[in-house]
Order: structure tokens, then sequence, then C-alpha cells
């Protein structure tokens, strides 16, 4: 079962002055995800206080800590990221309510 996360990315001053790479730097991180067993299903660039929004499947958050702390040490994006539930699995959270 894999878990999906949504990352938040921001431009740091290095990603900005190359920002005309952007796109290559995610066709290098989907390639990248795969050493992490990790798929990146999508990339979104944005308006806002984000600059890219990222949506990830992995097998487990030490998998998408990993990619993550990968991601940073490119030194192009500062991330935040996510843990997403679907509609399925917040049923399950709820049934655990009460």
């Amino acid at each position: 079962v894999m878990t999906t996360y949504i990352v938040l990315a921001s431009f740091t001053d290095q990603g900005i002055r190359n920002v005309k790479d952007t796109t290559k730097r995610a066709d290098a991180v989907r390639e990248l995800a795969k050493k992490f067993a990790v798929t990146a299903k999508e990339f979104f660039w944005t308006l806002g206080s984000y600059d890219v929004v990222a949506i990830f499947e992995a097998p487990d958050d030490a998998s998408m800590t990993a990619l993550g702390l990968a991601i940073g040490a490119g030194g192009n994006v500062r991330t935040q990221t996510l843990r997403a539930f679907s509609r399925d699995e917040m049923n399950g959270v709820l049934a655990k309510v009460g």
C-alpha cells in the first residue's frame, strides 16, 4: 500500500537564478524518486506562497523523508511535506475516533 504525500516547494536563491531549468529539475526528481521506491505523480508550478506543488506516493515515511533530504541537498528548493489521506483512509481514521 502506497501512501500519498503533497510537497510544497519554494525556490531558494539558487533555484530562482536557474529557474529556466525548473522543468528539467522536476524530471530529475522524478528519476531520483525511483531510487527511494517513491513515485512522483504530478508537479504543478503555482502562484502564491509556494512555487511548486508535487504529489508523490511512497511505501513509508522513511522513504519519503530520504527523498526529501536528497531534494533539499540539491539546494534549489526548500520543501514542506504533508501526509495526505484519501477519502477511504480518512473514513478508517474516523472509525477509530469513536
